[in-house]
């Protein structure tokens, strides 16, 4: 006869269960942006958390949990791996699954230190949303960091996401939590700790919408900024045949002559072909085409004493290099290889010769050019790092975001990076400016409302006047003092249960 072990069964139902609530957790994320389903799994969640006794099964519960959520939403980490599949693709999935453990782990950490650490009861919740919230934190950091897909990026439609210029990424995500969390934390009734959340979470919003809404006043500098999308995928970007194509398609992009003559073009990274050092007739070439008095900002790769850069170049009216700025975070097993002696020594050389081989830059991220407003340089990847926008007190004007989202495929990792460019742009109340190659190329206000765009997979460009910057924000002012200053408060608030489970149960 056969026969079924009902614990295994039921085992293998929870996590499929919990696989399942973390991805439709995803869903908050872009292109979806369902926020609401946050609503209903945070909470659900936090109702199982509240009673659970084992703290292994909470560092399970996390990581499949994780598994979901990072499984749906970085699904487009798969794509640089197809755009040569012959000698790429077949590491695809492996990569899918490598990147949604490694970033579920620290999910599941945090779930296991919270049981751990208190007994069942509301104050469970309340360090659960604080270990979570420095798990989030933690991704964000070590390793060189990952703060793509955060949890308060899911907030990106609604109007408080506008509280990122007082409490960052960071403090948002916790403050959600602690949301969610409130019909189990209050004690009260249902309904009323109910009605508590839904009020907090109005009042958050009719605060967001009233900040996104508030009118900025006129650039007195009136610049005028114009922006190219040349649309080159990744598959042909490089083709000898097609080089030239896409380069004389920004060539005359920068030509066009429109009603406002702008005061500055900015082509996307690594927009010419060959090293800028060596393109001395291209840049003059295109210093032409912008015409007198038209600065054009653009990504190039330089090479300098054999070393190679990923850097952006402001090329001024007579052709000179004005100024230039490389990349200073690459992105590991992408711009360079971690460990790459230890893999050759292995035998995996077929392995590292598909990773580049770039240099960090060492030079500072704001750029200063005469007759323009000086601006912070973010290219690709170092858009999703909040720290880089504030680690210079030299406050500048705009923000210039240079990028190839070419890699990131066609279904939400474009999107994805759009809204973190949005984010920057509303954490330090800077108007924010991007070229990406295929899409989504954008200006954006300091409140993170786009103003001017071009679609995804399109050529084109765009003229628009630069939008003034605002006061420093909060954020900009004291970066994460008052996440850690809302976490201390909750962590001592808590102390009393931690102390009762470990030193007197």
């Amino acid at each position: 006869m056969l026969r079924i072990d009902l614990n295994i069964h039921n085992k293998w139902m929870n996590t499929i269960g919990f696989f399942s609530l973390g991805s439709i957790m995803s869903l908050a994320q872009a292109p979806f942006d369902f926020s609401f389903v946050y609503f209903f799994i945070i909470p659900l969640l936090g109702l199982y958390f509240r009673d659970l006794k084992e703290h292994k099964t909470g560092f399970k519960v996390g990581l499949w949990v994780g598994l979901g959520y990072f499984g749906c939403s970085m699904i487009w980490i798969i794509e640089p791996f197809l755009i040569d599949p012959v000698r790429t693709g077949w590491f695809a999935p492996f990569a899918l699954i490598i990147m949604a453990t490694g970033l579920g782990l620290f999910w599941a950490i945090a779930f296991c230190i919270a049981v751990w650490l208190t007994s069942t009861g509301k104050i469970r919740l309340v360090i659960f949303a604080l270990a979570w919230s420095l798990a989030e934190y933690l991704r964000s950091t070590v390793f060189t960091g990952f703060p793509w897909g955060h949890i308060s990026y899911g907030l990106s439609d609604l109007p408080m996401i506008q509280l990122t210029s007082w409490v960052g990424i960071h403090g948002l995500g916790l403050i959600i939590l602690l949301i969610c969390f409130m019909p189990m934390i209050i004690p009260r009734n249902l309904f009323i700790s109910t009605l508590i959340m839904l009020f907090t979470l109005l009042f958050c919003n009719i605060y967001g919408f009233w900040r996104s809404n508030n009118q900025l006043t006129p650039n007195i500098l009136n610049t005028i900024i114009r922006v190219i999308q040349p649309n080159a995928s990744q598959n042909l970007k490089w083709r000898p045949d097609m080089i030239d194509f896409f380069y004389k398609r920004q060539l005359a992009f920068t030509k066009d002559i429109s009603d406002q003559k702008p005061d500055i073009v900015i082509w996307p990274e690594s927009s010419i072909p060959g090293y800028l050092d060596y393109n001395t007739g291209l840049i003059n070439e295109i210093s032409t085409a912008a015409g007198r008095e038209t600065f054009v900002i653009l990504g190039a790769i330089r090479k300098k004493n054999n070393l190679i850069f990923n850097s952006l170049a402001v090329v001024g009216a007579n052709g000179d290099i004005e100024a230039l700025y490389d990349k200073k975070h690459l992105v590991p097993f992408g711009e360079y290889l971690p460990f790459h002696s230890f893999f050759k020594l292995l035998g995996f050389s077929n392995f590292t010769s598909l990773v580049g081989n770039f240099q960090s830059g060492y030079s500072s991220r704001i750029v200063n050019v005469k007759n323009i407003p000086n601006f912070l340089a973010l290219i690709c990847y170092e858009l999703i790092f909040p720290k880089y926008s504030n680690e210079d007190r030299n406050r500048p004007n705009w923000i210039v975001h240079i990028t190839n989202d070419a890699w990131f495929g066609t279904f939400s990792g474009p999107y994805q990076h759009l809204v973190q460019a949005r984010t920057r742009a509303i954490e330090q109340g800077l108007p924010l400016v991007r070229s990406a190659n295929t899409g989504i190329s954008a200006i954006i206000d300091p409140y993170g409302n786009i103003l001017n765009s071009i679609e995804l997979g399109t050529s084109g460009y765009f003229d628009a006047a630069l939008p003034a910057k605002l006061p420093p924000t909060p954020y900009a002012k004291f970066g994460e003092l008052f996440w850690v200053l809302i976490s201390v408060m909750l962590l001592l608030a808590s102390s009393k249960n931690i102390y009762r489970k470990h030193f007197i149960n």
